[in-house]
């Protein structure tokens, strides 16, 4: 069977069904492989169906791109409902003063459906710019091009979810590959992207080969290169990358298991910080030369008079301990009243001046984008920021250096931006400390999701990560991805491990995200190439 007898059952309207019955179902198990990702060698398959409709309806001009984009809108709707699914575990909002159940249970069904569906409106435009691009002069010529053209869509379009508050690149198709980290390495050479450029290209591959029976040999003969590829280099990167260069330094992640619902109430500070002190002195006990505390371990602000108790406190344990110790707490700096921030006291028993405070913010959980909007139209989403007022954004890397070792703090949704720990380590980090709050989704597939992202920003720039969460999971992960320490959710404790402070970069830190500016360079060239094209037509028949 080829394209033009497939394109002819396509346009029956009994197809529709099947059709619809084909994205889901490839929507659906393409975000399991991220929410189990033990499935992940499933992810190279699991988008054939999809990849099916879409290169032949896309390819048909008769097909019209408002139809494609239905057809995309539904895939990566199935897909985010799976990724998003998590969002059940906030219910029933405890942490918020005055939320009846009835009213959890709408702002959950909101925030879980909302949010799939807004990223599902911009993924469909996956689906309608293949139909522009897979209809140009260079595709009809070379139809194996639009094979690469739909992956380098995808891989564009995760880039695009870094813009904007509106976009949350949270389910990236490399998070599925997370338990299979030796095919991440190229993650180094050319950034998170690429990964997902070819996840996508064997899928289409797989599913041009079904579509072209005659044509089999070379579409698979592609695909088992990409693999071959991907996995050859994956080895040579992992056998060649020596994990143990640097300084050496004993860390701990410190988790209290003091959830949101408990530290933001009233008088928990003294409790808070007998749970916390306990865990510091058995951190310096066990040899730690740098402790981190988890995002906002105590939510007050340090620069407040009624808390210039804590400032003294850390200090002199960081001082009695002879410690560097990384602290999650609120400050002021100039006119912003409000930072999420990490502070460091040192073994001089000072409170260090750079401190860093978080960079990108939760919408809806640290501050209301479009305000006066959303308090008229939908007020429960207004009262899921814990704070009186918005928290205002961090500015800068703001590297610390602890005793000569550069340190770039992330801060929970930090992570999840591949451009902050980017930056922080083109402006000198050799560690990345990443404290979060997690507790919200108790011990749900999201904690494992999210600690894949610090994985996958230590294999792009190089770097070792220390991941402080308050309820877990804590870990440590070393610069090829690897969880070198790990502490299960719901327990306190201490994740223990030597890292490495590394200066040397990876080719992915050298150039950035080169891959999607090739990527969109290359549409670019197939659109100007159709318009000549079509210049050139016009005048000949003129």
């Amino acid at each position: 069977m080829n394209f033009s007898q497939i394109g002819d059952i396509l346009r029956k309207s009994a197809y529709k069904k099947i059709r619809t019955a084909l994205l889901i179902l490839s929507g659906l198990l393409t975000g399991l492989t991220l929410v189990f990702t033990k499935l992940g060698f499933l992810e190279w398959i699991t988008m054939i169906p999809a990849g099916i409709v879409l290169l032949v309806r896309a390819s048909d001009r008769e097909v019209r791109l408002r139809s494609l984009y239905s057809d995309g809108f539904l895939f990566f709707y199935s897909y985010y409902l799976v990724c998003y699914h998590w969002f059940v575990n906030l219910y029933p909002l405890e942490f918020i003063d005055g939320m009846t159940k009835g009213g959890a249970l709408a702002v959950v069904i909101l925030a879980w459906f909302g949010l799939s569906l807004l990223q599902a409106l911009m993924g469909g435009c996956v689906f309608l710019l293949a139909g522009l691009l897979f209809r140009c002069n260079l595709s009809q010529r070379f139809p194996l091009l639009r094979v690469f053209v739909g992956a380098g869509l995808w891989a564009a379009f995760e880039w695009s979810q870094t813009i904007g508050w509106w976009g949350v690149p949270w389910g990236r198709l490399p998070i599925g590959q997370s338990e299979y980290l030796v095919g991440l390495q190229t993650a180094s050479w050319f950034g998170s992207y690429f990964v997902t450029f070819l996840i996508v290209a064997v899928n289409l591959l797989l599913a041009y080969t079904l579509l072209n029976s005659t044509k089999w040999r070379l579409s698979v003969t592609v695909a088992a290169c990409l693999l071959v590829f991907q996995y050859g280099a994956g080895t040579l990167i992992w056998f060649t990358t020596d994990v143990s260069e640097g300084e050496p330094i004993k860390v701990s992640a410190v988790q209290g298991n003091i959830s949101s619902s408990d530290k933001w109430s009233e008088d928990s500070d003294q409790k808070t910080l007998a749970v916390y002190s306990a865990l510091i002195a058995e951190a310096a006990e066990n040899g730690a030369e740098l402790v981190l505390l988890p995002e906002t371990a105590f939510p007050y602000d340090l620069d407040s008079n009624n808390y210039a108790y804590l400032n003294e406190g850390f200090c002199s344990m960081a001082r009695e301990l002879n410690i560097y110790l990384l602290v999650g707490a609120f400050t002021q700096e100039g006119e912003k009243d409000s930072l999420n921030s990490l502070v460091c006291y040192s073994p001089d028993g000072e409170r260090l001046n750079t401190i860093y405070s978080k960079r990108h913010l939760v919408p809806f959980g640290e501050y209301v984008p479009m305000r006066p909007i959303i308090e008229t139209l939908v007020p429960p989403l207004a009262d899921l920021v814990l704070s009186s007022d918005d928290i205002d954004e961090g500015e800068g890397t703001k590297i610390i250096d602890a005793g000569g070792v550069k340190i770039g703090g992330l801060i929970c949704f930090d992570s999840i931006y591949e451009a902050l720990t980017y930056e922080s380590v083109q402006d000198g980090a050799e560690l990345i400390c990443l404290g979060t709050n997690d507790s919200w989704f108790s011990d749900s597939a999201a904690l494992y999701m999210h600690n894949a992202q610090a994985q996958l920003r230590a294999i792009e720039n190089g770097r070792y990560v220390v991941r402080a969460a308050n309820t877990g999971i804590s870990t440590v992960i070393n610069s090829r991805g690897e969880v070198i320490a790990e502490l299960e959710p719901l327990i306190s404790g201490n994740a223990y491990a030597t890292v490495y402070a590394r200066t040397t970069k990876t080719l992915n830190t050298n150039l950035g995200n080169f891959v999607v500016y090739l990527i969109l360079f290359g549409f670019l060239i197939i659109f100007f190439e159709n318009i000549v094209n079509k210049v050139k037509i016009n005048k000949k028949n003129n």
